[in-house]
């Protein structure tokens, strides 16, 4: 691909190819009852929806969940965070699951109804990055994108894997992130697959070692404070990021902080209500319907706790926040 005209192409052949998948096998599922065989009303309405991290792709992923949490969602404006696609998966071996087409056909709807979508590019879909400020019916594909709030704030939403550099255990997401990540959620399909099998719902291994294990409390530590650190720096009041795979929340150093988590493990999103008030959903704990990759409801789980580093060296490269 060269330009516009063969992304452009692009698009028009995977629309035509979704809704033909969908439309034989599956638009009951995208658009009709739930799996319970119920069909319940929208049960949200966002000003502004932000979702990252769904790593379309990989065995992982948690698309039937994501659509079915979308078919609950009236939105005015949706941001995808980056990682939609996972490219780097991808070039090792394509797997492919009709429950993807499902997740590509709503987005497919809500841009076509005049929805705009803001699809903004990670590491493992960057290679849609040359393709920055390219619009594609309501969808515009972009590095990074400023938010105003119904409170007329201005916050920074990029995927934020430029800062992972400046944290001081880069070198461990790296180590995990890639290989050691993949197979920690290899353990957790065994594992969960006994805990279904035992009446248990889904239960996160690679979030408890996040929690229980220093190193990568630090790093998330020192990742959300540059982040916050580099918003701050740029002018914004606040920032909206994934990339960590760790839903949060919260104010640095007097910026607010909004992570939007994943759809392999947390199931979850960021979201702001007409009035300017934002809040963090997991979807898993909200469902009024479980799909069939849940089995029967998860014990309430222990929320993570994040330990924010005393010391963190507050270094962000100009380059990283530039407008391309």
């Amino acid at each position: 691909m060269n330009g516009f005209t063969d992304i452009a192409s692009l698009y028009s052949q995977v629309s035509a190819h979704v809704n033909a998948e969908v439309k034989d096998s599956s638009e009951n599922e995208g658009d009709g009852p739930s799996s319970s065989g119920k069909t319940p009303g929208k049960k949200y309405h966002f000003r502004s929806l932000f979702i990252s991290d769904v790593h379309l792709g990989t065995k992982d992923c948690k698309a039937r969940e994501l659509n079915d949490f979308l078919k609950q969602c009236k939105v005015d404006r949706l941001y995808l965070v980056g990682d939609i696609f996972d490219g780097w998966r991808m070039k090792s071996g394509v797997y492919w699951n009709k429950s993807f087409n499902l997740v590509i056909r709503r987005l497919l709807k809500l841009s076509k109804s005049g929805v705009p979508i803001y699809y903004i590019t990670g590491n493992h879909d960057e290679f849609l990055r040359k393709y920055a400020n390219t619009k594609l019916d309501n969808i515009q594909l972009l590095n990074r994108f400023t938010h105003v709030t119904a409170q007329n704030k201005r916050l920074l939403v990029i995927h934020g894997d430029q800062f992972e550099g400046v944290t001081r255990c880069g070198k461990f997401l790296k180590l995990i992130g890639d290989h050691g990540y993949e197979f920690l959620m290899f353990l957790n399909r065994i594992f969960n697959r006994f805990r279904a099998k035992y009446g248990y719902g889904y239960w996160s291994f690679s979030g408890f070692l996040k929690s229980h294990l220093s190193r990568a409390q630090t790093y998330i530590a020192d990742y959300e404070r540059a982040v916050a650190f580099g918003a701050k720096k740029q002018g914004f009041d606040g920032v909206v990021c994934g990339h960590i795979h760790h839903p949060a929340m919260k104010t640095i150093d007097g910026t607010e902080y909004y992570n939007t988590g994943d759809w392999v493990e947390s199931c979850s999103a960021v979201a702001e209500d007409a009035e300017g008030n934002f809040r963090l959903i997991h979807w898993l704990e909200e469902a009024p319907v479980k799909t069939k990759a849940v089995v029967k409801p998860r014990k309430k789980a222990v929320a993570p706790t994040t330990v924010i580093a005393k010391q963190t060296n507050p270094v962000v490269a100009e380059e990283l926040l530039v407008e391309p």
